[in-house]
């Protein structure tokens, strides 16, 4: 699991692990983890040109203690310093080294950005907003977290550093993971430097924590034991999303999958395993339902079972939806939530776990980095995927793979979650790098869950 701490939980584990550390060691090991990763970036130190900039927090020791490292190993280090307050053990470091303090550096060949610590506020002075116009164009290293943005939230909220590379330390930030603020930190490296953590509120699923959590047949498994999905999709104007929902669910992922809907003949002609009406242990409900999206909630509810909603059947959910997965995209919710779409996209993490506290379920919130929340708060991130997933019917084909997954025994949140994952891993096989439609996803999930590791 990768999980993300939030800046109290950090520095809490700091405070204990500095406690039996000599002074100053455990911003050794930062240093050194972060100028390793400059000189991987670089592909060697001796000739480069790097400039630090330094503000006066931790982060800012952190990038002039690895400058001094760097410099020894033959770089040309200066350092521009955006704080009268700088680390003076650090300053010291790197003019030992023969590195150099300067307010009119030259052009580097990459920059790393020590402005702001992760406790600091969103957004960027004018001083450090002059000094990286200095350098646009040049790579960015971030120290911890890009300088500017709001690291408990993920969100952005002025000015802040888009970086090529973040090397943070000891555990991932939610701002690594949750976007906006997650596209600002381009690819991110963790350096471990002994944190003690307690259990993280935003997590991102990894292929072993898929195929620990995937249903597997036993071998005595027959169709119902695996589970049966029911899908209640479509209509006359939209036919093709029954298919896509029945596509998703009819991935081998439980035993057997019902359709009861008005497209009951063009689903038997594309997929003749699927049945119609009966008992099921999942309904998933919505995908171009239309007008008769209302109804076809209600008769789903009255079994009893666990609920995937999606699209047109949102817009009838109004109180909680126990053992239920709510799958909107940003403006479904805020139709939800009486706000606007750009304010789902600027907050998503506030508005996913706002929408599962208010409907007292599950919530996946479909994005780049799609969100699943609990009631509780706790979160996780879905990283698959690919761009040419923003494809139409894509979602249909996530609530059918999410419903499979209920039925087959999984929680909502798992169910949800592991959907997520799988439907992003799927997008990307089928991919390939160049486009793709929403049927090739669904062809692509088992070949997904082929290339999981063994449990």
């Amino acid at each position: 699991m990768r999980s993300a701490h939030t800046v109290e939980q950090v520095r809490a584990a700091e405070a204990a692990l500095m406690r039996t550390l000599p002074e100053g060691a455990l911003m050794q090991r930062a240093a050194a983890g972060l100028a390793y990763a400059v000189i991987d970036l670089l592909g060697g130190a001796y000739g480069r040109r790097v400039l630090l900039l330094a503000g006066s927090g931790d982060n800012g020791g952190d990038a002039l203690y690895a400058g001094a490292l760097l410099a020894r190993r033959g770089a040309r280090v200066e350092a521009r310093l955006l704080s009268d307050r700088a680390h003076e053990g650090g300053v010291a470091a790197l003019r030992s080294a023969g590195g150099r303090i300067t307010d009119d550096p030259t052009r580097p060949d990459l920059v790393v950005d020590g402005i702001v610590g992760i406790g600091g506020q969103p957004g960027l002075r004018e001083a450090a907003q002059q000094a990286l116009e200095g350098v646009r164009g040049v790579p960015v290293v971030a120290v911890d977290t890009p300088s500017g943005v709001a690291v408990d939230t993920g969100e952005l909220d002025g000015p802040h550093v888009t970086a090529d590379l973040t090397v943070t330390f000891g555990t991932h930030k939610v701002c690594h993971l949750v976007d906006p603020a997650a596209q600002a930190c381009g690819a991110v490296h963790l350096v471990d430097i002994g944190l003690e953590l307690p259990e993280a509120p935003v997590e991102a699923l990894q292929p072993q924590d898929v195929a620990r959590l995937l249903p597997r047949p036993a071998p005595d498994a027959h169709k119902y034991t695996r589970g049966v999905v029911g899908i209640r999709a479509g209509s006359a104007q939209y036919p093709g999303a029954a298919l896509l929902s029945v596509a998703g669910a009819d991935s081998g992922l439980c035993g057997m999958v019902r359709y009861v809907g008005a497209a009951a003949d063009t689903v038997r002609e594309v997929h003749p395993e699927v049945v119609g009406e009966g008992r099921v242990q999942a309904w998933v409900v919505g995908s171009g339902g239309g007008a008769g999206a209302r109804e076809e909630l209600a008769a789903a509810r009255a079994d009893g079972v666990p609920l995937v909603i999606d699209a047109d059947a949102l817009q009838h959910v109004t109180g909680p939806e126990d053992a239920a997965v709510l799958t909107p995209h940003a403006g479904e919710l805020a139709a939800m939530l009486g706000q606007e779409r750009a304010d789902i996209e600027a907050r998503p993490l506030h508005h996913a776990r706002e929408a599962a506290a208010r409907y007292g379920c599950t919530v996946l919130l479909k994005g780049r980095h799609t969100l699943v929340a609990r009631p509780d708060g706790r979160t996780r991130v879905t990283t698959t995927g690919t761009p040419w997933l923003a494809t139409a019917g894509a979602g249909d084909v996530l609530g059918g793979l999410v419903g499979a997954l209920l039925a087959a025994g999984l929680t909502p949140y798992d169910a949800a979650s592991v959907g997520s994952w799988l439907h992003g891993a799927a997008a990307t096989l089928a991919s390939r790098g160049g486009p793709l439609v929403a049927s090739a996803i669904a062809e692509a999930i088992p070949d997904a869950v082929r290339g999981l590791p063994t449990p």
